[in-house]
């Protein structure tokens, strides 16, 4: 029986587009277009087919969102 571990707040780790879809509600489309316009985080080159996001770049991305709101 396998678990994702649970990781302390704050802790640095690549997002695979998955992961960033469901943290941001928004499907891969719109997550480049976002990328493309500079308003969201730009993804890390991990290999010739493999791309991921920075956790905190992500978390923060979406603290900012929140604030706005109020």
């Amino acid at each position: 029986m396998s678990q994702t571990p649970v990781l302390p707040p704050n802790e640095r780790r690549i997002l695979r587009l998955e992961e960033v879809e469901a943290k941001s509600g928004f499907k891969r489309a719109h997550l480049y277009n976002l990328m493309r316009a500079g308003k969201f985080p730009r993804a890390l080159r991990l290999g010739v087919r493999a791309v991921g996001w920075d956790s905190i770049e992500i978390d923060a991305w979406i603290a900012e969102r929140v604030n706005s709101r109020a």
